[in-house]
């Protein structure tokens, strides 16, 4: 789904109507069909993988697996690519991220996109503000350049741009007035498309979802 929120960006459509069509082929279903940074956690990343190499070691066709694995690799580089165009270059800007946890609910770190998104930013000279409800405590000793905040407000403090990483359901209960007014600017980069991109326009946010 997320090749296909890339062609939605190009062409000017939406990506979550596009998957509600493709939802309603009984065959395929609904769930799951939600475009975001991508896949992270203990499984699925390592049996993508394994299934590939198998696949590999037999002399079978294997490139559609391996087009899994580049399209979610091609995630964090097209978040930042997202940034880069709203803010100009980022050495020396302040970022904020909302979400750390792979997913919701949980403080696993694994194979979380949020490590190598905050990789990307500091890599290119940004300093990184972060906040997650759970995994902070396992993300400080992985993330050891990331100032680790009490909650999202002080996340967005002084920032350029605000980057949700994990759909936390905290997240989309905030407190969004209070939010602009804390940030340096009012740019959100919706990595997991949680708001509404016309409320945030209404809103005063300059927003940015993926395949919107």
């Amino acid at each position: 789904i997320n090749e296909i929120a890339r062609v939605c960006e190009k062409l000017d459509a939406d990506v979550q109507v596009v998957s509600e069509g493709i939802g309603l082929d009984r065959r395929i279903g609904p769930a799951f069909l939600n475009a975001g940074l991508g896949y992270g956690g203990s499984c699925f990343p390592k049996d993508v993988l394994a299934l590939t190499r198998m696949s590999e070691s037999i002399g079978a066709h294997p490139q559609m697996l391996r087009a899994v694995m580049e399209i979610n690799d091609a995630q964090v580089t097209l978040l930042v690519d997202k940034l880069h165009e709203l803010v100009g270059p980022l050495r020396g800007l302040d970022i904020g991220v909302l979400g750390l946890a792979f997913k919701p609910n949980t403080d696993d770190m694994r194979e979380a996109p949020s490590l190598r998104l905050i990789g990307a930013l500091l890599k290119k000279g940004a300093t990184v503000k972060a906040f997650d409800p759970a995994a902070m405590p396992r993300a400080a000793s992985l993330l050891p350049g990331v100032t680790m905040t009490g909650d999202a407000y002080e996340a967005a403090r002084g920032v350029e741009a605000l980057v949700v990483v994990t759909e936390w359901n905290e997240f989309r209960r905030l407190d969004f007035k209070r939010l602009k007014r804390l940030m340096r600017r009012p740019i959100l980069v919706d990595g997991r498309n949680i708001f509404d991109p016309g409320e945030m326009k209404e809103l005063g946010f300059v927003y940015r979802g993926v395949g919107r």
